[in-house]
């Protein structure tokens, strides 16, 4: 079938108008700004020859660190950084990485293309690209094949200021100062490559693990348990329980109290089957409508996370983590399997909007997510092309930046009214791939996409609308009424191309970038009955900024 070609019988009209309602004056749950974060681990070209390029480069570095890289990310306004991985961690041994590069021993990445590498990027580097950045560091602990001595050493090593042992050992290697490290990982995916344990057996190791992975002075850890695969809210329910929580929110005294503060998942789009994911650029749109059902599919599973979470936390005080989301296609041809590197088109960013709105309406209990990765793996952010040296931004790093705004900002709920436009498809697979068999939603057979997906904030005098037109074909009239306060001349911006399948390279770097939407943006009515009303065309995604009193 080619790309133009389409098998799903469409539903939507080809000039469907969605009309809604916001109260300008009814702020939500704070939007933590950390859903916005990003993760770098050691594999493919994500670390070597994407973050760190070494002193010695010829492409413009500081002490190694790949400075446009730096630059490109600091725009985004980056709340944390996780590293180093991903199944990566549960193999690292964070002494291998510190001291004078080259005396430091070489290690097989054996999860990702079995490559030897020289750990000429650890710690040190690591906290000094977090403070290039300006984002603070999100460090994930070996729980898999390490031990609990090395962690607690981890610990007192970034974040103790004394005359410490650790702390001895970081001066003497350079840092005289101890760094702030607040968010601390407690192992990967323990059901997987951390260790393929039972989520009994976790979380036993996550208490004895929390429990020694002590603050150090005025520096407050927040622990994150390595959490379920998808909808594995059996996996949520154990930890909860490993916490101490019983039905209701009793707790029993002193059993695991304060051992993790929040409890992570992982949920990846993958349209095709795991052996079979499909291309990043080419595919129709069967494929493509697949993939963004997909995506509007984490809705269903951040709200059954949650659901056990408030059975046992009904105050919301253990966080809720999605600490690897995003696409997962087949590679590029001709790249290395174990590198994971796949193009990023129109279809990745509008993947992207749809789980940003996800989350916005889940900002009473997700307090963190993590794009998975940053650069040159999977749904990144950025490409380096290694023949021209060009940085390329990609699709997706274009909803993070139209999205700043919603940093921090109270939710706004947005209420859609009366038959949303949507689209049947016929035959689709369930959502998995990546975990135990088993933690997947829904068998396969027909089901429907709702076509049309908006939220919204307030911040700072001005309220951002964030919509997606997920329809390939029809554009569709978003009508908002507003309610609470009068708003200003608003202003839009419009991501969009030709076709889903568009991408940006280092040949051509604006194929899919952001456009001044003013003309398809406008306010109708007068004080206290105003209505915003804003132009989607095919496959788009657009913020709207309100100015307001």
């Amino acid at each position: 079938m080619s790309t133009s070609e389409s098998a799903v019988p469409t539903t939507a009209s080809p000039t469907a108008t969605v009309e809604g309602l916001v109260d300008l004056e009814l702020p939500g749950h704070t939007i933590s700004r950390h859903v916005y974060g990003h993760f770098s681990e050691h594999l493919g070209r994500c670390i070597y020859g994407g973050f760190f390029v070494g002193a010695d480069s010829e492409v413009p570095n500081e002490d190694g660190i790949r400075l446009d890289v730096v630059e490109a990310l600091k725009a985004l306004d980056i709340p944390n950084l996780r590293w180093p991985g991903g199944c990566f961690a549960d193999d690292y041994h964070w002494k291998d990485g510190i001291g004078p590069r080259d005396q430091r021993p070489t290690m097989v990445n054996s999860h990702w293309g079995d490559v030897v590498e020289d750990n000429s990027f650890g710690t040190h580097e690591f906290m000094h690209l977090c403070e290039l950045l300006g984002t603070e560091p999100y460090v994930s602990a070996n729980v898999g094949s390490g031990t609990v001595k090395e962690a607690s050493d981890w610990v007192q090593y970034l974040t103790r200021g004394d005359d410490s042992p650790m702390a001895a050992l970081r001066r003497a290697n350079g840092r005289e100062e101890p760094w702030r490290v607040r968010f601390w990982g407690l192992g990967n995916e323990p059901w997987g490559c951390g260790g393929r344990m039972s989520a009994e057996a976790y979380g036993e190791l996550a208490r004895t693990f929390g429990t020694y992975s002590r603050d150090m002075g005025t520096n407050e850890l927040y622990r994150i348990a390595a959490g379920a695969a998808n909808a594995d809210y059996r996996w949520t329910e154990v930890l909860m329980k490993a916490l101490g929580r019983r039905l209701g929110g009793a707790e029993d005294p002193g059993f695991g109290n304060g051992a993790f503060q929040a409890i992570s998942f992982h949920c990846y789009t993958v349209a095709g089957s795991w052996e079979e994911k499909g291309s990043a650029t080419q595919f129709d749109l069967e494929q493509y409508y697949a993939t963004v059902l997909q995506a509007q599919r984490i809705e269903e599973v951040l709200a059954g996370h949650a659901r056990v979470m408030d059975v046992y936390d009904p105050a919301g005080e253990i966080g809720l983590v999605l600490d690897e989301w995003g696409t997962w296609f087949d590679v590029e041809p001709g790249t290395n399997p174990g590198f994971l590197f796949q193009q990023n088109s129109l279809r990745d960013a509008l993947v992207a909007s749809l789980h940003f709105d996800a989350f916005h309406r889940h900002a009473d209990r997700l307090v963190m997510a993590n794009i998975a990765q940053t650069v040159n793996v999977l749904q990144a952010m950025l490409l380096t092309d290694e023949e021209s040296g060009a940085l390329v931004l990609t699709p997706s790093y274009h909803v993070f930046e139209m999205n700043k705004g919603h940093h921090d900002a109270a939710n706004l709920t947005v209420h859609l009214r009366g038959d949303l436009p949507t689209r049947t498809l016929p035959d689709v697979r369930g959502l998995g791939g990546h975990g135990p068999a088993g933690h997947g939603l829904h068998e396969r057979g027909p089901a429907e996409l709702t076509t049309v997906s908006v939220s919204a904030s307030r911040k700072d005098g001005r309220a951002l609308f964030s919509a997606t037109n997920l329809d390939a074909e029809a554009p569709v009239t978003l009508r908002l009424a507003l309610r609470g306060t009068t708003g200003g001349r608003p202003t839009a911006r419009l991501l969009t191309a030709d076709a889903p399948q568009a991408h940006n390279t280092p040949q051509r770097l604006d194929a899919v970038v952001p456009r001044d939407h003013g003309d398809g943006v406008r306010l109708e009515g007068g004080p206290g009955a105003q209505t915003l009303v804003l132009e989607l065309p095919p496959h788009s995604f657009a913020t709207v900024e309100l100015p307001l009193p």
